[in-house]
């Protein structure tokens, strides 16, 4: 399906900018970036023995690594509220032809620019994968946390693909982070709410708002 293609959201003059998020998206991101890091960071103290010996206190840690998983959903679920969240949330649901040539040249590392709406193909695999992943992360958990409704081979299971899944995830959002450490404009965009011109222009020649 192609893009829509309406007026841009933008002001006349040359340096104008271009919104981008809004208020709700931002803190909606904010948030899940924070529990995300709580669930990283506790992961990190009881699965590695140097940490957990620096840390201690297991079972504080342990409640702590639970309860911001189980809260993980929730600001996604209260950013439903916003009529610009859902209409991202549209945009990253919604490929064209324009997403495949963006993977081709993003996979052969082609020089140039490449075509992308308000969100290119690779934001929308990760907000693909790691909303997957998360889902996933969750039922695995809620089987270890609730030893007594599911049988051991069950809790086996899960334990395996939460432990491994978590690395997964690790890896993932560490790339993630890399990626958004070399693009000041997109940070910029998260914590301010738009991007200049140029740089929609640039990385998003497809998007209209």
């Amino acid at each position: 399906m192609n893009p829509r293609v309406d007026a841009p959201a933008v002001e006349s003059a040359p340096s104008a900018r271009v919104r981008r998020f809004s208020r709700a998206e931002r803190w909606v991101h904010r948030i899940t970036a924070a529990l995300m890091g709580v669930c990283v960071v506790t992961a990190a103290c009881l699965y590695i023995p140097q940490l957990a010996e620096l840390v201690g206190r297991r079972a504080l840690v342990v409640t702590v690594h639970e309860w911001s998983g189980l809260l993980l959903p929730l600001p996604v679920l209260a950013g439903l509220a916003s009529r610009a969240f859902r209409a991202d949330m549209t945009h990253l649901n919604r490929w064209g032809p324009h997403d495949g040539v963006w993977l081709r040249k993003a996979l052969r590392r082609v020089p140039g620019a490449r075509p992308a709406a308000k969100f290119n193909a690779g934001q929308k695999l990760y907000a693909a994968w790691i909303t997957g992943a998360t889902l996933v992360m969750l039922g695995t958990g809620l089987m270890m946390w609730f030893t007594h409704l599911t049988p051991l081979v069950w809790r086996t299971s899960a334990t395996f693909v939460h432990d491994w899944l978590a690395l997964t995830i690790g890896i993932v959002l560490a790339g993630h982070i890399g990626m958004a450490l070399g693009d000041p404009e997109a940070r910029k965009g998260l914590r301010t709410g738009s991007v200049s011109r140029e740089w929609a222009e640039r990385e998003h020649p497809l998007w209209r708002s």
